[in-house]
């Protein structure tokens, strides 16, 4: 619980705060935790599967959604999404090709730029592991109300900002 991460209220003033409050906020960060570790388990197995790494597998995911949209995903585009060099953005394209994974092709309209595809095999992979845990996200905020899908958005849009605005205050160690 709360006050079993910090026992000496250094980072924490619960004085102010209700006991049935204290242990229901406790309980929602156990849930946040529990859900973050069912998310990293995902993500492990379907990165074993498919015998990738995070960062190729937020490539495919690109991919998968330019598809979707009809667009044409080229190098470029995928370093910046991913916030990689371009040196490593080919370095990741060439692990992917030879895994099969993507195909590069010449851009249909600029003949000095490369399109990347997914291939049908690694789309079909994707949807059957990591497609089917998102719909699985989708069904679980279809079963709440309008009103508490609000409250959740509200409270996960806060806790990211929250953290966010923390990380640039870390000293360096």
């Amino acid at each position: 619980g709360v006050r079993d991460n910090d026992p000496a209220a250094q980072l924490l003033d619960l004085s102010q705060i209700d006991e049935s409050d204290v242990e229901q906020i406790s309980r929602l960060m156990q849930a946040l935790g529990t859900l973050r570790e069912a998310e990293r388990k995902v993500s492990e197995a379907s990165a074993r599967y498919m015998k990738l790494n995070e960062t190729d597998m937020r490539a495919l995911h690109y991919l998968i959604v330019c598809l979707h949209r009809d667009q044409i995903a080229m190098p470029g585009d995928l370093a910046i999404h991913l916030g990689i060099t371009t040196a490593s953005t080919t370095k990741l394209l060439d692990r992917l090709a030879k895994g099969g994974h993507i195909t590069r092709e010449p851009h249909p309209s600029d003949r000095r730029a490369l399109s990347v595809r997914i291939t049908p095999g690694t789309y079909r992979s994707a949807m059957d592991t990591v497609g089917r845990q998102q719909a699985k996200r989708f069904s679980a905020a279809a079963q709440r109300t309008r009103e508490e899908r609000a409250v959740i958005i509200s409270f996960l849009e806060d806790t990211a900002r929250e953290l966010s605005d923390t990380t640039q205050v870390w000293p360096t160690l």
